[in-house]
C-alpha cells in the first residue's frame, strides 16, 4: 500500500500554493472511496480536526478542502459549527466529488470553491433497513427518502388513481413492505435534513434571504430526483449557491493536490474487486490501509486499519470425502516377515497420507465451486496522528 507520508512535502507545497491564492489557512478533510474500501464524513473525524484546529488557531479566512462521496447526516452540522469558531470567514475547496453529507458540509461555508470536474449532490439520505425477519414486514435493503413521496406522486400523477379506494390500496401495498416505525422514520428524517439544510445557510456570510434559503433547500431536497445526480459548478451556482469558478493556475494547484491523494488512496485502481486477489488465493488482508486523512500544514492525521476480503463460493454441503489407500505387499515379500514396528509405521504413514489427500480434494473442492461474492471488512480502524 502506499505511504501516505511519502508525498506529504509535496501536498504541504500544493496546500500552501492554494493558501495563498484563496487568502486563507487551508485544512483537508478527504475520505476514500475506493473499490474494496473506502470511508465517510463520520463524527469520530470531529477530534483530529480539532487538533487541527487549535494547531492553526483564529484565522480571518479558513478554506475547508473536501473531497468525500458522503457519509453520516448528524455530522455536517457539527463540523461546520466548530469550523466557525476559529475563522470569521469560511470556504470549502471542492476538487472533484463532494456529495451527500458532503454537499451539506459545503453549503455550510461562506463560498465554495469549484473546479470544472467538482460536483455537488442532492442531499436527500438513504435509509439502510436490516434485512426482514420471519413473521415482520419486509423492508428495502436500501430506501431513498423521497422514494415513498415519489411512490404516492407516481399513484396520484401517473397512474391518475382517483378512486379512493384504489388510493387506499396503494397505501396499504406500500405500508406491507414498510413498517409503520420505519415510515415514521422517514418522516423524522425527511424534516430533519430540510431543517439542518436550512441552520447551515443561515450561517452564510452576508446573509442570505429566507426566499434564497427556501429555493436552495427545495432544489436540493425535491427538485432533483436521483441521489447519485451530480450537480455542476454552473448548476450550482443557478441554485443559488456563493460559487467561485476555479481556473488556470488556480484549478491546476487544487487538482495537483487532489491527485496526490488519488495515488495515496488508489482511487484509480480497477473497479473491479477479483483483480486484488493473488494468484490461486481466495483471500487477502491489507495492514495499515489508510481510508481518510485529515491534514494541514502542521498535522497530519489518518483513519487506518486492517482490510480482508474473502472469495464467497458455492460449496456443496457436507460433502463426503473418503480416501482410502489400499496398498497391497508384493508377492515375493511375506506380511510375517516384516517386523512389527515397520509395519506400524508404514500404517501411520498410510494413514497421515489419507488425512493429506482428504485435505487437498477439500480444498480443490473449494477451489473449483463457483465464486458467489466477494466479502469485504475493514477492521481496527482508529485515527492516528502521522505527523
Amino acid at each position: 500500500m502506499p505511504d501516505i507520508l511519502q508525498q506529504r512535502e509535496q501536498r504541504l507545497e500544493m496546500i500552501k500554493q492554494i493558501g495563498d491564492f484563496a487568502g486563507a489557512q487551508v485544512l483537508v478533510y478527504f475520505t476514500a472511496d475506493s473499490p474494496i474500501m473506502g470511508g465517510s464524513i463520520a463524527e469520530d473525524a470531529l477530534r483530529p480536526i480539532f487538533d487541527h484546529l487549535r494547531s492553526i488557531g483564529s484565522q480571518k479566512r479558513l478554506a475547508l478542502y473536501l473531497y468525500s462521496r458522503g457519509g453520516a447526516m448528524e455530522a455536517p452540522w457539527k463540523l461546520i459549527t466548530v469550523l466557525r469558531e476559529f475563522c470569521d470567514e469560511l470556504h470549502s475547496i471542492i476538487p472533484f466529488r463532494a456529495h451527500s453529507a458532503a454537499t451539506m458540509v459545503a453549503i455550510g461555508t461562506d463560498k465554495i470553491h469549484m473546479t470544472k470536474k467538482a460536483e455537488l449532490s442532492p442531499i436527500d439520505p438513504a435509509l439502510r433497513a436490516v434485512p426482514s425477519q420471519e413473521g415482520v414486514a419486509p423492508k428495502l435493503p436500501e430506501l431513498g427518502v423521497e422514494d415513498v413521496a415519489a411512490y404516492l406522486t407516481f399513484v396520484r400523477d401517473r397512474a391518475k388513481l382517483s378512486d379512493q379506494s384504489a388510493l387506499v390500496r396503494a397505501v396499504e401495498a406500500l405500508a406491507s413492505n414498510l413498517t409503520p416505525p420505519l415510515l415514521g422514520r422517514l418522516e423524522r428524517v425527511y424534516s430533519h435534513i430540510r431543517l439542518v439544510a436550512r441552520n447551515l445557510l443561515s450561517l452564510h456570510k452576508p446573509p442570505l434571504e429566507d426566499r434564497q434559503i427556501s429555493a436552495i433547500t427545495e432544489a436540493l431536497t425535491e427538485k432533483l430526483y436521483v441521489h447519485g445526480h451530480g450537480i455542476g459548478r454552473s448548476e450550482a451556482k443557478n441554485i443559488g449557491l456563493d460559487v467561485e469558478f476555479l481556473d488556470g493556475e488556480k484549478e491546476n494547484a487544487v487538482w495537483s493536490l487532489y491527485e496526490l491523494y488519488e495515488d495515496v488512496f488508489r482511487l484509480r485502481e480497477s473497479m473491479d474487486p477479483e483483480g486484488y486477489f493473488p494468484q490461486d488465493a481466495d483471500s487477502f488482508e491489507w495492514p495499515d490501509t489508510p481510508i481518510a486523512c485529515v491534514e494541514s500544514a502542521n498535522q497530519l492525521h489518518a483513519f487506518v486499519g486492517k482490510t480482508r476480503a474473502q472469495r464467497i463460493r458455492q460449496v456443496p454441503p457436507n460433502p463426503t470425502i473418503n480416501i482410502n489407500l489400499g496398498l497391497n505387499v508384493p508377492p515375493s515379500i511375506q506380511p510375517q516377515q516384516i517386523p512389527a514396528a515397520v509395519q506400524q509405521a508404514i500404517q501411520q504413514l498410510l494413514q497421515q497420507a489419507a488425512q493429506e489427500m482428504n485435505l487437498l480434494v477439500a480444498r480443490e473442492l473449494q477451489r473449483q465451486s463457483p465464486v458467489q461474492g466477494i466479502s469485504a471488512s475493514f477492521v481496527g480502524g482508529l485515527w492516528r496522528k502521522l505527523a
